[in-house]
């Protein structure tokens, strides 16, 4: 199982970014998809997450309201639409894939893709 994520970069507060992450090496039919975040100093911190049968989504309360997550079961690729961005958000974001329940603990999740750095000036 591979997971490859893309999509961050340097903006501005209020700004938008979209990450994506494209899953490959086996069948997602059941899966839940993630996505955490690492600041510097800071424990890895849940963000998003979405259940591939159905699209029932999870958030954390810190993002909820700006963030939207979102996927393609075609191609196979989950999306993150990050808008309202604040300098708070600047961290390394990564995708992650679970078998079946949606839960937004980081231990069960078992595939992870590398990570993607989002910065926001201020």
């Amino acid at each position: 199982v591979q997971l490859q994520a893309c999509g961050g970069g340097l903006v501005q507060a209020g700004g938008s970014l979209r990450l994506q992450c494209a899953a490959s090496g086996r069948t997602f039919g059941a899966y839940t998809m993630g996505w955490f975040r690492q600041s510097p100093g800071k424990d890895s911190e849940f963000v998003a997450a979405i259940h591939w049968v159905g699209g029932t989504t999870l958030y954390a309360d810190s993002v909820k309201g700006r963030f939207t997550i979102s996927r393609d079961n075609a191609k196979r690729t989950v999306y993150l639409q990050m808008n309202s961005l604040k300098p708070e958000d600047t961290a390394v974001y990564y995708c992650a894939a679970k078998y079946w329940d949606l839960v937004r603990t980081r231990e069960d999740y078992t595939y992870w893709g590398q990570g993607t750095l989002v910065t926001v000036s201020s």
